[in-house]
């Protein structure tokens, strides 16, 4: 199988790469990605070094031209393409719409020329609104987007779902909670945590800390799209969770606990530093899986606990990662590699 699959030089798309090509060792991938701010090749060196059947090309899925010569001979395209930060999304809404909604416009119009046999779009639980303090977001659950870049993925979704009904068009939505693990941008939410944690930095939460997230280990959510790659029914829609809700405030102080009994030394909370909040901050989102559970035979092989552990070892052995992404060399580097600004 020939999978294109934009996005992944991100955080998500890149660990999904190398689950594909551990599990699938036929699989031949193309890897499209624009290399914005969150976009880094350092994500993959390992990959780029080890596998023969994967190839990167630097691009806009939004550049009509390169996509529509990308998906000849392709199988299956999986969008992982997004800007995907609320607080950069609620300063400037524009490239969050030419990405999300323009780009996934142009890849739908790509893939019906090619006539791809799969079309997987990789979404979010924010496209669903907020919760109250009881109940789960369900397939069926109406979109009620609260921010410009979850209501980008939404209108993505939307465009999807027309296509299949309008075009008889392969495509799945999958829809997943908050992700943690490796490789992840340190600006967001467990990353920043930790990493400032290990610089004795300031801690900023949200508010009270005391809105929730469903957490799901990274490795979960690629096992989770490969299940729906092979499995999946055209034209639905499937959520992914990892049944792991936590208040904001909770999760930092097990960030902290944990560094601690690592580095044999206290971390106080006194680190912790309550920001304002976020305009418009969703309270509460929490994922009902069970159709992808019963239908696919999915489930997360990480708990929580489990899944934390593993991300703080790795942040701790990579240093060097997240320390040239933080310094702005990285950016710098591939400024240069690319000819960029």
């Amino acid at each position: 199988m020939i999978l294109l699959i934009t996005g992944g030089a991100g955080f998500i798309g890149s660990n999904f790469i190398r689950y594909i090509l551990k599990h699938h060792k036929n699989y031949k991938v193309i890897n499209l990605d624009k290399l914005t701010y969150a976009g880094n090749l350092e994500n993959l060196r390992d990959i780029d070094k080890s596998y023969k059947t994967y190839s990167f090309v630097k691009g806009d899925i939004a550049d009509r031209r390169l996509v529509n010569r990308l998906v000849k001979g392709v199988d299956a395209v999986i969008n992982f393409a997004a800007e995907s930060h609320v607080d950069r999304s609620i300063i400037d809404s524009s490239d969050f719409i030419q990405t999300n909604v323009v780009g996934t416009q142009a890849l739908l119009e790509a893939a019906i020329s090619a006539k791809i046999t799969r079309y997987i779009q990789i979404s979010t639980d924010e496209v669903y609104g907020s919760l109250g303090k009881s109940g789960y977001f369900t397939e069926k659950t109406p979109l009620a987007p609260n921010s410009p870049y979850s209501a980008s993925k939404a209108a993505g979704d939307v465009l999807v779902r027309a296509y299949c009904h309008t075009h008889k068009f392969p495509g799945i939505i999958a829809r997943c909670s908050n992700n943690y693990g490796s490789y992840q941008f340190p600006e967001k939410f467990i990353p920043l945590m930790i990493t400032n944690a290990l610089e004795n930095k300031p801690l900023p939460i949200y508010g009270d800390g005391l809105n929730v997230r469903d957490w799901i280990y990274v490795d979960d959510h690629c096992s989770a799209i490969d299940a729906i790659l092979h499995k999946g029914k055209v034209g639905e829609v499937y959520n992914i969770g990892g049944n792991s809700e936590r208040k904001n405030i909770d999760v930092v102080k097990i960030i902290l606990k944990k560094i601690s009994k690592r580095l044999s030394m206290p971390f106080s909370t006194s680190l912790i530093k309550f920001v304002p909040d976020r305009k418009g901050h969703d309270r509460r989102y929490a994922i009902d899986s069970t159709k992808i559970r019963k239908e696919l035979g999915w489930k997360p092989g990480y708990n929580f606990d489990k899944g934390l552990d593993t991300t703080i070892d790795w942040y701790l052995k990579n240093k060097e990662w997240w320390q040239k992404i933080k310094s702005g060399e990285y950016k710098r580097y591939y400024k240069k590699m690319y000819r960029e600004g």
